[in-house]
């Protein structure tokens, strides 16, 4: 006995996430959309073709259920406008605004909010998202305060593509603006701890952590960016932080070993740095978040050393 074959789903539902109940648009029966090849991330919501572990189609996913106003907000917002949120940060639940007055969303695999003004909204990957530095203010409540700068040094600094930079996203002012504006509301404590220590220049959440860290052991504030000839004048490096006074560069080490050609150019790069007579130090994930402590202590060594 054959088996009857599988209603094909039809083309213009690939990629796309719709209520179960719109038969018009979907043109499926009950028990097709019961079928492996269609997934339900929410109540009510049938997806087909859905990368359910990225924010962005995950955020798609629940698009249907979204209501007039509302928009993705905290996390969620941080995560689609490519802000470096911590590891510990999950994917789920999704972070939903609603606006003043309208009840909070309380779908299984969302948190609610309710706004208590307008707020400002961006559209990104076709779904509202409130603006990132609404965003940064929201995370107040949720994040410590190194986290809170290293996002914040995100927003002033703009994000490099290839040899170019993207504009910044937000000016000092517009978040010195945006913490006026939050008030007294939860995690202003913490934003207001952080917005003096947020600077430009800083390429990575790892380059804004190991510089607090050198400040908050006692060390100077070490130059972001710095330029720095090399190559007889030829050419000019900027390290991810630099003692010039003793002519130190600081390079994080990330996870480059594994591309080799990067490897190689690491190579070159820090030669360059010690034929124009500088020290570099390099910081690895362990150093930074496992064993500082002995990070600090072997860069005072480092520092005593070009001090005599």
């Amino acid at each position: 006995m054959t088996m009857p074959r599988r209603v094909p789903l039809p083309q213009h539902v690939h990629g796309s996430a719709f209520r179960s109940s719109d038969t018009e648009y979907h043109g499926l029966g009950p028990k097709r959309l019961r079928s492996a090849d269609v997934d339900h991330p929410f109540t009510g919501v049938s997806a087909v073709r859905l990368d359910l572990e990225s924010v962005v189609d995950l955020c798609r996913a629940y698009e249907p259920l979204l209501r007039r106003g509302e928009a993705f907000s905290h996390s969620t917002a941080a995560r689609l406008h490519g802000l470096p949120l911590p590891p510990g940060v999950p994917l789920r639940p999704l972070h939903v605004l609603a606006p003043h007055g309208v009840a909070r969303a309380r779908t299984v695999g969302t948190t609610g909010h309710e706004a208590s003004r307008a707020f400002e909204t961006d559209l990104l990957f076709g779904v509202p998202v409130v603006s990132a530095v609404i965003a940064w203010c929201q995370l107040g409540s949720m994040l410590a305060v190194d986290e809170l700068v290293a996002i914040g040094d995100a927003l002033v600094t703009g994000r490099r593509n290839g040899r170019h930079r993207e504009p910044p996203r937000a000016t000092f002012e517009d978040l010195e603006a945006a913490r006026r504006r939050w008030g007294r509301r939860r995690g202003a404590r913490s934003l207001a701890e952080a917005l003096p220590r947020v600077r430009q220049g800083a390429e990575s959440r790892p380059e804004t952590l190991t510089r607090l860290l050198l400040v908050d052991s006692g060390l100077p504030e070490p130059a972001i960016a710095l330029p720095i000839t090399v190559e007889d004048g030829s050419e000019v490096l900027h390290p991810d932080l630099a003692y010039p006074d003793w002519r130190i560069v600081i390079e994080y080490e990330g996870g480059r070993h594994r591309d080799p050609v990067r490897w190689k150019r690491d190579i070159t790069r820090r030669e360059k740095f010690e034929a124009a007579g500088w020290r570099v130090v390099r910081v690895t994930s362990d150093d930074l978040f496992r064993e500082p402590d002995a990070f600090v202590a072997r860069l005072r060594r480092v520092i005593r050393s070009r001090s005599v």
